[in-house]
Order: C-alpha cells, then sequence, then structure tokens
C-alpha cells in the first residue's frame, strides 16, 4: 500500500473512526486502525465488535493495499505532524507503516489487515433516511437516560422506531424515561423498532455534528445489526436483543399540580442544589406553594450545611413536597431548549412528569425519593 493524504483530512478521519476501538481487549487487533485502499480513497476502520466505523478520506493511491496499525499510536503521530502532506507506505514482509511528513518520518509496527474483523458497509437500496439535526437533538434528549450498568441489557439501549411519519426514541434505567419523537421527512410503510447501545447512539451523534446530507438507516437482513450510512461514514452497531418495556404504561395520564418554571432558572436551583445533595444520596427537595406562585428548591447534608432558592412559577393545582434525585433533574434541564418547563405531579410517592412547555413530543419521567429511608 502506498498512499498520500493531507494531515488534516488524515487526522479528522481518525478521530471519527479512534473511539470505536476497544484497547483493554483481549484481541490485540481490537485496538488497531485498519488503513485500506477503496476505490481512489483511503478507508478507515475501526471496530470493538460491537460498534463499527468506516471512514473515507480523499487521497492519492499509488498502490493498493491494506494494514492495520495500533490507534493510539497513529493517532497521537498524526497530531504532532505540520498541517502538509502525509506520503504513508506499508512493507508487507515486516508488517510495518512508514509515514512521512514534512520533516518528520515515522515506522508504525503493525499486523496483518486479514486479521481484522469486517466492519460492514450498506449494501444495495433501501433504508430511511432521517435529517441529521432532528437525530442528533433526539438523541441528546434521550441516551443520557440509558442504564450504563449490565444488569438489564435491555436497558443499556435505546429504543429506535420508525412507525408512518414519526421516529420515536426512548431509554430507561429504572429511575426515569425519557421520550422523544419527531416527525420524518419520508413516511414509512412497514413500521419497525429495534434497540441500539446507547454508546453507539452517542457516537452518532458525535460523528455526525457537521453532517448536512440526509442520514440513511438501515438494518441487515438477520436483524442483528443497524447502519447510519452517512456522506464519508458508516457506523455499524450490534442491536440488543429482545423486547424494551412498555414505556405507555410508565407515564402517568393524570396530575394534581403543575408547575411551570423557567428552565434556566430550575437548571441553575438544581445545581446550587447538588452542592450539598452530594452528600445525601443526591437527594433534593421541591417544595411548590400555588397560593404565593412560588417554587422552592432545596437540599440539606449533616456534614456540609443546606440550601433554599425560591423560584418564582405559574402553578395549578394543589401544594406538595416532593423529592428528586438532583441528578436525574440536571440531566433533563440541560437538554431542554425551551425557555419553560412544566412539571406535573400527584403525590410525594408517584412519578413526576417533565416537558418543555408547549411541546408534546418530548416527555421525561422521574421516580420521587423517599425521605427517611
Amino acid at each position: 500500500m502506498k498512499v498520500s493524504c493531507l494531515q488534516e483530512n488524515l487526522a479528522k478521519g481518525l478521530s471519527v473512526v479512534g473511539r470505536a476501538t476497544s484497547p483493554r481487549s483481549t484481541l490485540p487487533i481490537l485496538s488497531h486502525i485498519l488503513l485500506s485502499t477503496d476505490e481512489g480513497r483511503l478507508r478507515l476502520s475501526a471496530t470493538n465488535l460491537e460498534i463499527g466505523i468506516n471512514c473515507w478520506i480523499g487521497a492519492k493511491v499509488e498502490e493498493e493495499g491494506a494494514i492495520a496499525v495500533p490507534a493510539r499510536t497513529l493517532i497521537d503521530l498524526v497530531s504532532t505532524f505540520p498541517p502538509e502532506r502525509v506520503d504513508m507506505e506499508a512493507a508487507v514482509r515486516t508488517m510495518t507503516l512508514n509515514l512521512r511528513c514534512g520533516r518528520s518520518e515515522a515506522n508504525i509496527k503493525g499486523m496483518d489487515a486479514v486479521e481484522f474483523p469486517p466492519v460492514p458497509v450498506p449494501e444495495g437500496e433501501g433504508g430511511v433516511r432521517l435529517d441529521p439535526e432532528v437525530l442528533r437533538k433526539a438523541i441528546g434528549q434521550v441516551a443520557f437516560a440509558a442504564a450504563t450498568d449490565d444488569a438489564r441489557p435491555i436497558l443499556t439501549g435505546v429504543l429506535f422506531r420508525l412507525e408512518g411519519d414519526r421516529l420515536t426514541l426512548a431509554a430507561a434505567d429504572g429511575y426515569r424515561l425519557s421520550v422523544r419523537s419527531a416527525p420524518i421527512a419520508e413516511p414509512i410503510s412497514e413500521p419497525f423498532s429495534v434497540i441500539v447501545p446507547a454508546r453507539a447512539m452517542v457516537e452518532l451523534a458525535r460523528i455526525s455534528a457537521e453532517e448536512e446530507n440526509p442520514i440513511l438507516v438501515t438494518v441487515t437482513p438477520d436483524q442483528n445489526r443497524i447502519l447510519f450510512q452517512l456522506t464519508d461514514v458508516v457506523l455499524v452497531s450490534q442491536l440488543i436483543p429482545g423486547d424494551f418495556p412498555d414505556y405507555e404504561q410508565i407515564i402517568p395520564r393524570e396530575r394534581t399540580t403543575r408547575t411551570v418554571v423557567g428552565t434556566t432558572d430550575l437548571l441553575k436551583a438544581c445545581r446550587t442544589a447538588q452542592i450539598f445533595a452530594r452528600e445525601g444520596a443526591d437527594i433534593t427537595q421541591l417544595h411548590v406553594h400555588p397560593e404565593s406562585g412560588r417554587l422552592v428548591v432545596s437540599a440539606s447534608s449533616a456534614e456540609t450545611g443546606n440550601d433554599a432558592t425560591e423560584l418564582e412559577a405559574t402553578i395549578e393545582g394543589k401544594p406538595i413536597d416532593i423529592a428528586f434525585n438532583v441528578r436525574y433533574l440536571i440531566d433533563v434541564l440541560s437538554v431542554i431548549d425551551s425557555p419553560q418547563v412544566a412539571l406535573d405531579t400527584i403525590s410525594p410517592s408517584r412519578p413526576g412528569v417533565i416537558r418543555p412547555k408547549g411541546e408534546e413530543d418530548f416527555t421525561y419521567v422521574v421516580m420521587p425519593m423517599h425521605l427517611g429511608q
């Protein structure tokens, strides 16, 4: 293999695929990035067997070929190169990649490309096209609510459902639920839903940050993997088998109190409360006073002290004192961009529901915390 490309393009491509490597795997090849020529371009591939990413960059190809090299070494090396042309040549006999850029020259020991697990690319026609900005926003408002431990693998994923002219994403960890739906430009005739690992969804949002063209979504015929095709990148993810919980049953359909408050004001109050709440299981109390139109956010700790922040609010219904995990409140308030949020409550022992005021496409359900336990 003998190719040349710009340092800027190579560094950008490596940043796209680099996070899909698995440095602590028992399989050494998974800590490598595969460099291969592909129809006049250079293809970079990385996989940890759950997520795989292919990225194509413009290059001058003099000789076809492929080699796998350690990801960390290659990424760190290319980042030190000046913004000039990078010449790369792989020696098959010694499995070494020679790189030259400006006055720098380096040799990286690699592995045979045949050892690298295949990272699929889309084949044939079909798929659903989604607006990248809509998809990114939906991922940002949902993926954080997925479970981070593997006790219930199904909850480490994000439900990805397409039905009619709607896309719906949902995630839950047993203490909270986040659901976001959005319209899609091309309605689909056959609805389908799969569970995608939350890590893959977060990676998709990251690598599509500058994407302007629609993202093509396809599921492999064996229903084991989902592919997201961008302009010069393809992300492939394993799917999580099983049935996602019926989240519609979790969302309360009634309320006794609705509290509408400024999003930024409530977020600031929660961050202040967290200073004291973190010493006491993250418990923060919300005191709703309809008669005076006040919401008081408070937290206390026997070790560090206490605080209370009073906010103006529009309140309908009965007074209520309810406690939540302040981290769960901060998480959701950080991804809502509307100026006001509505908090619907029933009782101190029933879940609360947070929605952006005037929007029905986003719903966040959070379990209360019980005091004195």
